[in-house]
């Protein structure tokens, strides 16, 4: 079938392009999407595009060009595209992989002291990742998430503790964005995850439970890069009765005496 009559086909009456037809291309843009932001910084060739969507050149062009002009896509020198800033978002942190390995002693130092799973968690948009966790030698480990897993920033205490260390403004953005998640989680709302955010600003530090993973209680601390930014979060999880009030701001202690050991200048 030539082109005009491929084009003819996919047109109402009216001259307009079909439901079928849309849905072919949004789908199809979808998959250059994913590739490209799978891809990150070191970005992709057409080529590279065409062997791994299965599409023609020319399609390829025709899907990237109103992905460039909307900023989910962008130019990498002649002939490479990578994530554009519509989808920065969605990215990790540069250098998360290398936060990881340098968390860790951190993690390993606060699992010693008090025998419990510690956690490392970044930031991606709105969300919270879980880069690192070491697990204690108490008998009984609260593992409430794993490496990779993602889940909206705040309900778990790293997350938390990371949000409130925030300026207000992308505090907002991120609890309006989760808004229809919250509920998902131990019933958590909008107007609770103000509250926390509150608390913690006040204590320095955070705490929540019954949220993220039930039967749970989580102490977490902000922790800040060299320009003193808040770039990621770690905590440490237990049970309820493990973890009473004076035990919550041992832990936060041990947490931040972790940090000025291992990361005096920060992450």
């Amino acid at each position: 079938m030539s082109s005009r009559k491929r084009l003819e086909s996919s047109q109402g009456q009216d001259g307009t392009v079909s439901e079928e037809a849309g849905n072919r291309t949004l789908r199809r843009g979808l998959q250059v999407l994913d590739q490209v932001l799978a891809a990150g910084r070191e970005g992709l060739r057409v080529v590279d595009l065409c062997r791994a969507t299965g599409l023609e050149r020319a399609t390829l062009y025709r899907l990237l060009g109103p992905l460039i002009d909307a900023g989910y896509v962008a130019r990498q020198g002649r002939y490479r595209y990578q994530p554009g800033l519509r989808l920065a978002p969605l990215q990790p942190q540069p250098g998360s992989a290398n936060w990881a390995v340098r968390l860790e002693p951190v993690l390993a130092q606060v699992s010693a002291s008090g025998g419990d799973a510690t956690f490392a968690i970044v930031r991606e948009g709105a969300q919270s990742r879980c880069i690192a966790r070491h697990v204690g030698t108490h008998p009984v480990q609260i593992l409430v998430i794993q490496v990779g897993t993602a889940q909206p920033l705040g309900v778990g205490a790293a997350g938390l503790a990371l949000l409130s260390a925030l300026p207000e403004a992308e505090v907002e953005a991120c609890i309006a964005a989760n808004a229809d998640q919250l509920p998902a989680y131990g019933g958590m709302s909008p107007e609770r995850l103000r509250l926390l955010v509150a608390a913690s600003r006040e204590r320095g530090w955070s705490v929540v439970g019954n949220h993220a993973t039930r039967g749970v209680l989580a102490v977490g601390c902000a922790v800040r890069n060299a320009l003193g930014e808040p770039v990621a979060g770690i905590s440490v999880a237990t049970t309820l009765a493990r973890l009473p009030k004076a035990r919550q701001q041992l832990m936060a202690r041990v947490m931040q005496e972790a940090l000025q050991q291992h990361l005096p200048s920060g992450l």
